[in-house]
């Protein structure tokens, strides 16, 4: 081993060869490219291959797409089904508290009106909210159904 090629150094036989010179001096391009007709044919293969790949590339694309959306969706799901049950059990305890309430408030009204007069008067005050929110209820799907039938009042 020479000291060169411990250091790194190509040996001259190593080395790249210069490019061919033509007839006028300058250096030779080797053209790879056969000839006019094969050139056409190639071309039309080289599209069509791309077109192959562009294609398979759109469904690569497609089933990558569809396995986020079904992931996505499941995470949707999974979190939606938790938010409901706690949103049932808020719902729950809230109606708790109304009966609480309720309770209290015929608790209080009974030296005042009589137990019976008490219940009827917190019944009648629930029984017309009832009827209020009802109503209001039935107005805005009304108006609902109109704008989705094109009706009037839009």
């Amino acid at each position: 081993m020479t000291r060169g090629e411990e250091w790194g150094v190509p040996r001259a036989t190593d080395r790249i060869a210069p490019p061919g010179r033509g007839d006028d001096g300058v250096p030779a391009i080797e053209d790879d490219k056969p000839p006019a007709e094969a050139g056409a044919e190639q071309d039309l293969r080289s599209l069509r291959e791309d077109v192959e790949a562009l294609i398979e590339d759109g469904r690569t694309y497609l089933e990558t797409e569809l396995v986020y959306q079904k992931t996505r969706a499941a995470f949707v799901a999974d979190r939606a089904k938790g938010t409901l049950m706690f949103g049932a059990v808020a719902i729950l305890l809230a109606l708790l508290a109304l009966i609480g309430l309720i309770l209290g408030l015929i608790l209080a009204l009974t030296p005042l009106l009589t137990a019976w007069g008490a219940s009827a008067l917190v019944v009648g005050l629930l029984v017309i909210a009832a009827l209020i929110a009802g109503r209001t209820a039935a107005r805005r799907w009304s108006r609902l159904m109109q704008a989705i039938e094109g009706g009037p009042g839009k």
